[in-house]
């Protein structure tokens, strides 16, 4: 079950890692590697068909958040990433940023990573609880799992 159908977590936004699909994790890897990340994380369904990842929920109860991690092989990740380098083109990267960039543009695949907060009863304040840690942790082992780039469309930062 997707936690946008959970009403105990309500959407922030989504980050992305992009890679080549040469170099996709199978799903036991992919769990073996958040469960590396130690007992902050929690694990809801994985899917998987014929071997290969599709998507997986992730808690972290201390953050007050959760992942959907997604994954999305179709052609429209290629224009996406055209697109993308266009736009970082208009940005002052530095050197690590521009190998990033070299690789970035070399990826036809991407984990989606949708991040949630769970909702706290009588709270208001959306900014009170939430903290991006735990996402921004497990984007960075599946960056380094699929050998990729992470992306936050949001700040539009290569990380």
């Amino acid at each position: 079950m997707s936690l946008f159908e959970n009403d105990q977590y309500e959407y922030t936004d989504t980050f992305f890692v992009f890679f080549k699909r040469e170099n996709l994790p199978t799903p036991a890897a992919v769990k073996t590697a958040i469960a590396e990340l130690g007992d902050r994380y929690d694990f809801g369904e994985i899917s998987f068909r014929e071997d290969q990842f599709e998507s997986m929920a992730v808690f972290s109860p201390q953050d007050f958040s959760a992942m959907d991690i997604v994954l999305d092989l179709n052609t429209e990740v290629t224009t996406q990433i055209e697109e993308m380098v266009g736009e970082f083109r208009a940005l002052t990267l530095t050197g690590d940023e521009r190998e990033k960039l070299q690789t970035f543009k070399e990826c036809d695949s991407r984990f989606d990573l949708f991040h949630f907060e769970k909702k706290v009863k009588g709270n208001d304040d959306p900014d009170a609880f939430i903290d991006p840690g735990g996402l921004l942790i497990v984007l960075e082992k599946l960056r380094e799992l699929s050998d990729g780039v992470g992306i936050d469309p949001q700040s539009q930062m290569l990380l």
